[in-house]
């Protein structure tokens, strides 16, 4: 048997890029509460005792952003300078534009429609996006993500519930599952860095988050005899936040989508409004991923999405099943092709992007959330894929 090991890393909401991600969706969910044409590219920015939004936003409603971010970060629960950061007594600096003009041209009309009267919208920008799926887990994601999200998940939850009250909002964990020929068989190693209060001894905070978080967020079974525990590493962790460490929007890509076990085109996607193909064009190829393994047409699925900006229909589609595919990947592709409208109007529409769903999905991943919101986890064109690879083979 060949064994192999892959670790996915995960944070929790109060680590400073994760901070960063939630301010800027929380204000793109605010403008689509009334604008939802609104164009929309928000980026924050944070270190200690500042947070600063910068972008290209246009719409034709007002939106308090100052009163958004420090909404934000009280929630999270930066609330008193003991924390080293406080969402009262912050400063918040905003530097927004609009869009551009070349790029409005593009979006607004897209060139298969630009000399018609009914016309459809255009990419937002060119780009490539992938989407994956496997049968490891029941959301069909990777178990070392799927697990450090739990993990991240419960370091948060006994803060909140003061189950842990010394714990503060910052922390990161890291999950190693063993590999026999493909198969996840057990969790081998896992991190836990925890921000803590002062005088909180090191001995007691490693028992409590064993106990408290990783014996309820990982089964028992799932944990080898062998398994290596790391809590704090490095002996203290209280300095945290803004303050230990500076945040900005879209750098914790693997936390959002795959925990790096599959490929990723290198787009963000917190802060952005839907007609860029980085955010809907994902969560498309996250959709077709899914609907495949779902349907045993593939036990492991990635699929690639490419746009020009103002051109709506991609570019290029591919289908990757890794040798686990009932049928070879050009049928594969070709079912896809069949059965998913890729256009951005499209996938707009078909997952209801112009609602103000976001801020929910900034934290602890976009994929495998069973939030009824995320209608691109949704198993239904099962019967389609099925049906339209067995045309194909005919």
């Amino acid at each position: 048997m060949q064994k192999k090991y892959f670790t996915s890393e995960s944070v929790t909401e109060g680590h400073p890029d994760k901070m960063c991600d939630q301010v800027s969706d929380a204000i793109l969910d605010e403008i689509l509460k009334k604008d939802q044409s609104a164009r929309v590219a928000c980026e924050t920015v944070c270190t200690t005792g500042m947070v600063m939004l910068i972008g290209e936003i246009t719409t034709n409603c007002y939106v308090d952003m100052s009163k958004i971010t420090r909404s934000v970060i009280e929630d999270i629960g930066y609330n008193s300078s003991e924390y080293g950061f406080d969402s009262k007594n912050c400063a918040v600096i905003s530097n927004i534009d609009e869009q551009s003009p070349d790029i409005a041209l593009g979006v607004d009309k897209s060139l298969e429609t630009r000399n018609s009267d009914n016309f459809e919208i255009g990419a937002g920008d060119q780009g490539i996006m992938f989407g994956f799926a496997c049968d490891e887990t029941p959301d069909l994601m990777p178990m070392p993500i799927f697990y450090a999200h739990k993990l991240a998940k419960r370091l948060a939850e006994v803060r909140k519930k003061k189950i842990l009250p010394y714990l503060r909002p910052d922390g990161k964990v890291q999950v190693t599952v063993e590999y026999d020929d493909g198969v996840p068989v057990a969790i081998d190693t896992i991190v836990v860095s925890a921000q803590h209060g002062e005088g909180v001894s090191l001995d007691k905070i490693r028992a409590d988050i064993i106990q408290n978080v990783i014996k309820s967020a990982i089964p028992a079974e799932l944990i080898s005899r062998s398994v290596k525990i790391f809590v704090n590493p490095t002996g203290r962790f209280i300095v945290g936040g803004p303050v230990g460490d500076s945040g900005l929007t879209g750098r914790k890509l693997m936390v959002d989508t795959y925990g790096g076990y599959s490929r990723h085109g290198g787009g963000a996607f917190s802060g952005k409004d839907p007609t860029k193909v980085d955010r809907s064009g994902a969560y498309a190829a996250r959709h077709i991923a899914k609907n495949i393994v779902a349907s045993g047409l593939a036990r492991r699925c990635e699929v690639q999405v490419a746009y020009a900006i103002g051109v709506s229909n991609p570019v290029s589609i591919m289908v990757d099943s890794f040798k686990t595919g009932v049928c070879c990947d050009e049928v594969l592709g070709k079912a896809v092709k069949s059965v998913f409208d890729l256009r951005p109007e499209a996938i707009i529409n078909r997952f209801g992007l112009r609602r103000p769903i976001y801020r929910q999905f900034a934290a602890y991943g976009h994929f495998g959330r069973n939030s009824s919101d995320a209608l691109w986890e949704k198993i239904d064109k099962v019967d389609q894929l099925k049906r339209a690879a067995s045309e194909i083979e005919m």
